[in-house]
Formats: structure tokens, C-alpha cells, sequence
């Protein structure tokens, strides 16, 4: 995908003595008294602010945080936390700004954090008006939040589309490259993990990479749809038995392909949903009328753990058992340590997979852990997000 970089604008001197306002991603979760109590997103924002600062510029960052009421600012909506922990990493004061839409006060070497960004009337409706206000407040516009590049707001597209300048920072065009790597030309054999509770909710993203991967692994409740679909019994397990034909089309439009959805062949069962629930491996055609799939079986496990150790390329989302009960994490364990073994080129993403990855410490031996939830999913599914396509538009101007 083309996009103007940042870094290109910085490598051409393009950027000193010029007002760049930055859209970071700094959505960080917060405790009961406003403490931060995970920073990954705010220490992931900070290469593309001092990269601006050291080239000299005049900088200006902003990002949502939590659900705000448009036009009605209140305490707990401040980004003044994220500007404490901010302002230790960078060893600098950041000041914190509020109603700037109409004006900033910032020169070249200064940084400032806009306050919450969703305060602003207009801004999830990506109003026009509001756009070019921001838009007006800079030279140059750098979008570095992927986390919500799958939603045209006012300051991830609208802002973009009326700035003298609009490039993707370090964090986005980095997710570019890996996803273009993972999806667009990919070392193959291909294959896609796809985990998690619901079929329904993943639908279109099975469908879509039915079409691309070579082996496509679900797990969760959603291999346990597809356990009925190639007619196996799963007890009392957690399915989706209405979405059974789409399970089968999508298991025969592989095997068109001469690509396959391996069906597990032995399970990890409990009679309860419990962390001290009683752990049994059965052959997956012995499952009870009173059994819960927690998990794949070892069998299942080490099968696939061969496949991705000799796979060129694999796309991680979400753990194939219930990984946070110990009893029943041991396939979501053997698979990380697959992917982290494999010579393949991985990328990872959701929630539930960052959390696996970081449970089995294996954080250097993926490829890539995208930083964005939802606009991950919109990219399997083979959705253009808002973002990349007003930048590469814009890209396409210049």
C-alpha cells in the first residue's frame, strides 16, 4: 500500500520548524482511582513523538480515552494521566491542553497533548467542519493509531483528508508492511489461526481468508461448530448449530482448493466450566452428552504444532482453549510455542492472543503482535480501513 512516512518526510527534512499534529492510539486502561494499570500503548507512541521533537517540530499529540459524551468534558475523561506517564518516558513536562480546536500555542522543539479528542462535537461523526479546524492547526498531519484506523472519525480521517500533508507514523506503516507481508504476498504455506468463542462473530473473517490460506485451525466454540459440521458429537459444548451449513461451505470451499480446516482429533473435556473442573482427554468421536470442550487434545495439538513449525507464514487470532484455566491451556501453549519455534514470518492480534503471547513469554519470537483489536479483524476479513485509504489517497495527490 502506498502511504507518505513520516520517516521519509523527516529523511527529506521536510519536517523541521513545522507544526505536526500526531493521532497516537494512548486508549489505556485505567483503575477505579484513574491510575494507568497497562502502558504498552503509550510506550508504543513515543518513537514517533521524539522522531518529530529531534527533527524539530512543533508538537502536537492527541487520542481518545474511554467512551467521552461529545461536548461534555469531565474529569475522568483527562488524558492528564496518560501526560504524567508520557511526560517519565520522554523525561520532559507534558502540558496538557484543553479547547484547542479553535488554536495552539506550540513551538518548534515543544510538546503538547491535545486533550481527549472524543470531547469534541463532531468528532465520531467525522464532521467536516471540525476536520478542517484541525486540519488548519498543523502542517503536517501523522496518523500513528492503529488501533482505530478501522473507523473514519474526525481526527483518524477527516483531519487526513484536509491537512497540507497526511503520512502514516512509524507504528501504522509499520502494520502495513506486516500485514501486506502476511496477507498480500505471503511465503506460503499459508495458515490462519482463527479462535474464539462464536462462528457468527468471525464469519466473514473465515470466509475471507477461505479463499487465501492453505490451513485454515480454528479452535474455541468455533471448532466446535465445525466439529458438528464434519459430523462429530461435542456434549453440552459451546456452538453455534444454526451456522453449521456455513461451516461446511467454508470446509468444502478449501477442500476445492486442495487446502484444509483440520478437525481436532481428540479433545480436553470437563463436566463443568471451572478452573478446578476435573481435566479428560477423549478421542473427539467419545464426547459425552454431559461433556464441555475446554480444549484441543494433545494429539490435535502436537499435529498442528508440526504444521506451523513447517509453515511460511501464519496469522495468530485468539487461543484454541480456555488457556486462562490451566487444565485446559495446554493447546493454546503447545500452539504459541509452535509460532515461536517456526522459521515462519507470524503476526498476531487480539486481545486474547496478546494475553496468550505474554503468558508464555514468547513476545520476541512473533513476527509482528499488531497493537489493534478490531481494525486486525477488519483487515482478515479484507476490509480497506478508513485510514489506510485516505492516506493512500492523499499519497496518491502529492
Amino acid at each position: 500500500m502506498n502511504v507518505i512516512r513520516f520517516s521519509d518526510l523527516i529523511a527529506a527534512g521536510k519536517v523541521a520548524g513545522q507544526r505536526v499534529f500526531i493521532r497516537a492510539d494512548l486508549n489505556v486502561p485505567q483503575d477505579d482511582a484513574g491510575n494507568i494499570t497497562e502502558d504498552t500503548r503509550i510506550r508504543a507512541s513515543i518513537p514517533c513523538i521524539e522522531q518529530a521533537l529531534k527533527a524539530g517540530a512543533a508538537v502536537m499529540v492527541t487520542s481518545h480515552l474511554g467512551r467521552p459524551t461529545e461536548g461534555e468534558f469531565k474529569p475522568e475523561d483527562s488524558l492528564a494521566p496518560v501526560a504524567k506517564r508520557m511526560g517519565e518516558l520522554l523525561g520532559r513536562e507534558v502540558k496538557v491542553v484543553a479547547n484547542w480546536v479553535d488554536g495552539v500555542s506550540v513551538a518548534p522543539g515543544e510538546l503538547v497533548l491535545l486533550e481527549n479528542c472524543r470531547v469534541n462535537k463532531g468528532e465520531k461523526k467525522n464532521d467536516e467542519a471540525l476536520a478542517k479546524k484541525m486540519a488548519a492547526l498543523c502542517d503536517i498531519f501523522v496518523n500513528d493509531a492503529f488501533g482505530t484506523a478501522h473507523r473514519a472519525e474526525g481526527t483518524t480521517y477527516g483531519i487526513a483528508q484536509f491537512a497540507k500533508i497526511a503520512c502514516a507514523g512509524p507504528l501504522l506503516a509499520a502494520e502495513i508492511d506486516a500485514i501486506t507481508k502476511a496477507l498480500a504476498t505471503p511465503k506460503r504455506p499459508l495458515l490462519a489461526i482463527v479462535a474464539g468463542s462464536k462462528v457468527s462473530t468471525k464469519l466473514t473473517i473465515l470466509k475471507a481468508l477461505s479463499d487465501k490460506v492453505d490451513g485454515l485451525i480454528v479452535g474455541g466454540g468455533i471448532a466446535n461448530t465445525f466439529m458438528l459440521a464434519a459430523g462429530l458429537k461435542i456434549g453440552k459444548s459451546l456452538a453455534e448449530p444454526d451456522l453449521v451449513p456455513e461451516a461446511q461451505a467454508v470446509i468444502a470451499a478449501m477442500k476445492a482448493r486442495g487446502a484444509a480446516v483440520p478437525i481436532p482429533v481428540d479433545v480436553v473435556v470437563a463436566k463443568r466450566f471451572a478452573a478446578d473442573a476435573e481435566a479428560t482427554v477423549k478421542a473427539a468421536a467419545d464426547v459425552a452428552d454431559d461433556d464441555l470442550i475446554l480444549d484441543i487434545g494433545p494429539q490435535t495439538a502436537a499435529m498442528l504444532a508440526e504444521q506451523l513449525k513447517a509453515a511460511g507464514t501464519i496469522v495468530w487470532n485468539g487461543p484454541v482453549g480456555v488457556f486462562e484455566f490451566d487444565a485446559f491451556a495446554h493447546g493454546t501453549e503447545t500452539i504459541a510455542r509452535a509460532i515461536a519455534a517456526s522459521s515462519a514470518f507470524s503476526i498476531a492480534g487480539g486481545g486474547d492472543t496478546l494475553a496468550a503471547i505474554a503468558k508464555y513469554g514468547i513476545e520476541k519470537d512473533v513476527g509482528y503482535i499488531s497493537t489493534g483489536g478490531g481494525a486486525f479483524l477488519e483487515i482478515l476479513e479484507g476490509k480497506t480501513l478508513p485510514a489506510f485509504e485516505i492516506l493512500s489517497q492523499r499519497a496518491q495527490e502529492a
